[in-house]
């Protein structure tokens, strides 16, 4: 995003240069044209006309030159091409290319929203020429500088108009950077919560697993010789639990492949694996379900799953001998997950770990709460309230 707001800035001075360079063509042009159009007698002005001497072309030489500036100083600029302008006929010199500046620098005012400059610039040159008609010797011709009080309304309007224009798709660009910004910070958002997601489906999955495949292990190395039966049982829990470990990753990469899963989404209805589990890493486990069963938003129903499994993970690492009591308790608009364990209150350090942190934000991504502390009979409590409305 930030290379993008670059380019625009080099491409807004690029502009800048572009229109400087399209100026001084302007003013050379005009210059050029007024020159060659009144020695080459190509207008009249309707007045009695003198030729040109030094003074004259010195006249249209700066009111047309000082275009080069007509958009950085339209004050400036518009008041020498009028004053010339004025200056230049009532010296009576011939032709109407003298007030081809003028004209200009009325239209640049108003397109550059300079509407009450464009008016007086517009105001002054038709007044001074008209002042310079009425005073002639002899009545003016038709034609030539008659006409030049139209040209001036049109100078105007023509501007407004361009100003308008230039206006609307000013907007209309500006609506579309804002429409490409939003589009990008959306797309960054949505990469931050998939990051997210990611990074709590890897941490609840592998974290649980290699818990109690730690377990497993410690509990096998100690009855390899002594009791070979029990070191076979642990060794197989370890399979079993590596076995699920890779199905679940299986199942996250599918999902970030738009994949089809091929296994059991993560919910609630997975409690007596995950129970099972526990029990064979040597952690009973006592279950209590209050109310009637119901399906669960897929979030909410993932989320609690979630949390019950991370809650057993930090029992099995931190709270050493223990019994595990898992309460569920179904409500119209709620469903309540306790997990409380009776061990020697160590659970507590995971507080300030990503276990704990993870299952708050998993609980508030659904618009619920999570409570977590220990208990004063001893041991620690997980609690999670979370909504079952549909979710927006």
């Amino acid at each position: 995003m930030q290379d993008r707001v670059k380019d625009r800035v080099k491409a807004r001075v690029k502009a800048r240069v572009r229109l400087r360079k399209t100026d001084t063509l302007i003013a050379v042009a005009v210059l050029t044209l007024g020159v060659v159009g009144t020695y080459g007698r190509l207008s009249d002005s309707g007045l009695t006309e003198r030729p040109l001497d030094a003074f004259g072309l010195t006249l249209i030489t700066v009111a047309s030159l000082a275009l080069a500036w007509r958009r950085i100083a339209p004050i400036p600029v518009g008041m020498i091409a009028v004053g010339c302008g004025i200056a230049y006929y009532g010296a009576l010199y011939p032709g109407i290319f003298a007030a081809a500046p003028a004209l200009i620098a009325t239209y640049t005012a108003a397109t550059l929203g300079r509407r009450n400059l464009a008016v007086a610039l517009a105001v002054t040159l038709a007044v001074g020429v008209g002042v310079l008609v009425a005073l002639s010797d002899t009545d003016p011709e038709p034609g030539g500088l008659s006409l030049l009080s139209g040209w001036l309304v049109a100078a105007v309007v023509f501007g407004e108009v361009t100003r308008n224009r230039r206006a609307y798709l000013n907007e209309v660009e500006q609506r579309a950077i804002e429409a490409e910004r939003t589009r990008e910070e959306a797309a960054l958002r949505r990469a931050g919560e998939e990051r997210l997601w990611i990074a709590q489906e890897l941490h609840d999955t592998l974290t649980h697993a290699i818990s109690v495949i730690n377990v497993q292990t410690s509990v096998a190395l100690q009855l390899l010789e002594r009791d070979p039966g029990l070191a076979r049982t642990a060794l197989r829990a370890v399979k079993e639990s590596g076995h699920e470990a890779m199905h679940e990753l299986r199942a996250t990469l599918g999902v970030l492949r738009q994949a089809e899963l091929d296994g059991q989404e993560a919910g609630l209805a997975r409690l007596p694996r995950l129970v099972e589990r526990a029990e064979a890493a040597g952690l009973p486990v006592k279950m209590v379900v209050i109310g009637d069963r119901r399906e669960l938003p897929p979030e909410v129903d993932r989320a609690a799953y979630r949390i019950a499994q991370e809650a057993f993970t930090n029992v099995l690492r931190h709270a050493g001998p223990a019994s595990i009591t898992l309460t569920i308790a179904y409500a119209p608009e709620m469903i309540t997950l306790r997990v409380e364990d009776d061990g020697n209150n160590d659970a507590g350090t995971a507080e300030h770990g990503m276990g704990l942190i993870g299952m708050r934000e998993r609980a508030v991504a659904v618009g619920g709460s999570l409570v977590t502390g220990p208990r004063p009979e001893g041991g620690f409590a997980v609690q999670t309230e979370l909504p079952v409305g549909t979710l927006t």
